[in-house]
């Protein structure tokens, strides 16, 4: 399984399966009451958050295909990447909480959960293997100092 399946593939999987568990799951104490700006703001914020790790790549002239990780032609470690290895997926991790707080059902936190434990397993630490193999010295510095989520 290991980046066999796009990450924007897992996201949209995880968001559908929130969906139906909020349509179908609706006891009380199921439900959180959430004001509705504060999704909206965790939802700018993960957005904030992508655009500006996807910016930082592109700037760079590095890949940011998920799935070819060998296609990585310098290590960014700068901007966001001073706080996350992995701005992208926290970004959609963001996102996938606001949409979680907007549906209001606390049982989408296993999902929520889920998500992350995936996209670590399967896709964040393939891609480290990668990168430790390319730049060996200069990722373990990276990984030393820069934790992979937050």
């Amino acid at each position: 399984m290991e980046l066999k399946v796009p990450p924007p593939l897992v996201a949209l999987i995880s968001a559908a399966i929130m969906w139906q568990i909020a349509e179908f799951a609706t006891l009380p104490m199921m439900m959180l009451e959430i004001p509705g700006l504060f999704p909206l703001m965790v939802f700018l914020a993960g957005l904030a958050v992508e655009i500006s790790a996807i910016a930082l790549f592109l700037g760079a002239d590095t890949t940011v295909n998920p799935m070819k990780p060998r296609n990585t032609a310098r290590l960014v470690n700068a901007g966001i990447y001073r706080f996350s290895r992995n701005p992208m997926y926290l970004g959609v991790m963001l996102v996938l909480l606001s949409w979680m707080l907007w549906l209001g059902n606390i049982v989408n936190l296993a999902v929520l959960v889920l998500f992350v434990w995936y996209i670590t397993r399967f896709q964040i630490i393939p891609e480290e293997r990668v990168l430790a193999e390319l730049f060996p010295d200069e990722f373990s510095a990276y990984r030393a100092r820069v934790r992979r989520w937050i």
